[in-house]
């Protein structure tokens, strides 16, 4: 872009006057209005990051309940019963419960 050497300079205090009130327009823009947005379309575009799981398979092996565990009737977790604080079958709760 060309230089025009020949128009007069702004000083130092006529620079921040105008960035001041181009600040102050700016808020007042802000303020103004609200944005009409429709959230509906608005989810619709939301793409969350690795959140497209149709297309996996999992690959987990899964085990039913031992004899040695139980589930906790608070937390609904599988424990060891070393873990189980007290009560026994639908009644018992892990020591985390407790």
């Amino acid at each position: 872009m060309a230089t025009d050497y020949d128009t007069p300079r702004k000083t130092d205090e006529e620079l921040h006057e105008e960035s001041l009130e181009e600040l102050k327009a700016k808020r007042v823009d802000a303020q103004s209005g609200q944005i009409d947005v429709d959230e509906a379309e608005a989810a619709e575009s939301l793409e969350l990051p690795g959140a497209d799981l149709s297309g996996e398979e999992l690959a987990v092996r899964v085990v039913p309940k031992q004899v040695d565990e139980f589930t906790c009737s608070r937390c609904f977790l599988v424990h060891h019963i070393t873990q189980l604080a007290k009560g026994e079958g639908a009644k018992a709760v892990c020591k985390e419960c407790n």
